[in-house]
């Protein structure tokens, strides 16, 4: 029982009737203009009444607001689970007007039927109220006929059984309002519904701001993960040996650590603030460490800084970078220094003071690059599993690698963790 009352007491039912209703109002006021509603017999009223209707519905359908404007009342008014199922986006083609039309001419159509049972209900249900008596017997309320007629006890007991039917033609109507706006509401979805080039055009622009999403995440993810790493090296580091020179230069080193990293940081909000820029520096966009823009993101040339930070914090790093001036696209040079920063980090993290050993070149049209870190016996065996194989960083130097075309390999092998990747020039361009 619940369920079948529950509708009749929702919100959301008055609200799609007052959507019908609309309806039946545009319908009363073509009437009242063309062509009148005295003197013309029901059938005569409809043929005159509907062409004129659907011509102007028609043409209220070329108009490429109108779409939009119908979108926004059916969201506000049939409450749909999604709103995103109903589109509040202008005409922009012809198939876009033609579902505006027969949106249009629909929701008139039902509107009218809906609309004019919810004025013949109630006014019946009041007719039965008020001469029950006469709706069942056709009496006058004399109460002709005589005692052998109907009129006289058995007529009361009629007249019972009509009040009765005075509910059952409300819940009816009720529930006509409700299976009507849920009608309704289908017709929106379909017919006011995103089109296949805006549905296209949303998928998109979803993926884009993935994209976005995702790069902001790597960078963050690299450039800060360094910066702390090589900080709480440092500092583990100076406080265990308690030797004032080392903690000097400790500390120079997380303090020119702490500046990359607050430089990164402020090229990933300005990439946030305005992410269609042109990447030139705004007026309040300021400038990172040394002058450079704060958009300006660091390439292959930055390396010989980042090894002195991995040596600094205790870790011997011999590099070897075969790669001639120019010879990198941008984009490529970018993410090569990520990549290998991506390495150093891993490498401090999971074997602080092992060596490490760098190697970039530019082979067979493409950019090969080799970060290997020797393993410390005692966890030897365990990085054959170890968090690296499945980590945030390693996944992140993999989408890397396949968004520019290329490929990324990471394990232990021969008592050492071996990274390497390889990307085509011709793709990164």
């Amino acid at each position: 029982m619940p369920r079948i009352l529950a509708p009749l007491f929702s919100a959301t039912t008055y609200a799609r009737w007052l959507h019908l209703v609309i309806g039946l109002v545009f319908v009363g006021v073509v009437l009242m203009v063309y062509p009148g509603i005295e003197g013309w017999s029901r059938g005569e009223l409809l043929a005159r009444a509907v062409p004129v209707d659907a011509a102007l519905l028609g043409l209220a359908a070329l108009v490429p607001a109108m779409r939009r404007a119908e979108g926004v009342q059916a969201r506000l008014l049939l409450v749909p689970d999604r709103e995103q199922d109903i589109a509040v986006e202008s005409s922009r083609c012809w198939a876009d007007r033609r579902r505006t039309a027969a949106w249009l001419v629909g929701r008139v159509v039902l509107g009218w039927l809906v609309g004019g049972a919810s004025v013949l209900v109630p006014a019946a249900v009041l007719d039965l109220v008020a001469r029950p008596e006469q709706a069942v017997f056709g009496l006058r309320p004399g109460g002709e006929g005589g005692e052998d007629g109907a009129g006289g006890p058995s007529g009361t007991v009629g007249s019972g059984w009509v009040l009765l039917l005075a509910p059952v033609l409300l819940f009816a109507l009720g529930w006509l309002v409700v299976w009507a706006g849920r009608l309704q509401l289908a017709m929106a979805v379909r017919l006011l519904g995103p089109s296949p080039a805006e549905r296209l055009a949303a998928a998109e622009l979803r993926a884009e701001r993935l994209l976005e999403r995702n790069l902001l995440a790597r960078e963050l993810h690299d450039s800060i993960g360094h910066a702390l790493t090589v900080t709480v090296l440092q500092a583990g580091a100076a406080r265990e040996l308690g030797d004032p020179a080392f903690a000097a230069k400790a500390l120079e080193v997380i303090e020119e650590t702490g500046r990359r990293a607050m430089d990164d940081l402020e090229r990933t909000l300005a990439l946030l603030r305005d992410p269609g820029g042109s990447g030139g520096p705004g007026p309040d966009s300021g400038h990172g460490h040394g002058g450079e823009d704060a958009r300006e993101r660091p390439g292959i040339d930055r390396l010989p800084a980042l090894f002195e930070t991995a040596r600094a914090a205790g870790s011997p790093v011999e590099a070897r970078v075969d790669v001639p001036s120019g010879a990198l696209p941008g984009v490529l040079s970018r993410e090569g220094y990520r990549i290998v920063q991506e390495g150093l980090t891993n490498a401090l993290k999971y074997a602080p003071g092992e060596p490490i050993s760098v190697r970039i070149a530019v082979r067979d049209g493409s950019l090969e690059l080799r970060c290997a870190n020797a393993l410390r016996p005692q966890s030897a065996r365990s990085h054959v599993s170890s968090p690296r194989r499945g980590g945030k960083g390693l996944r992140g130097i993999r989408e890397r690698a396949v968004l520019l075309g290329g490929e990324a390999a990471a394990g232990a092998a021969a008592g050492e963790w071996v990274l390497t990747v390889r990307v085509p020039l011709r793709l990164a361009a």
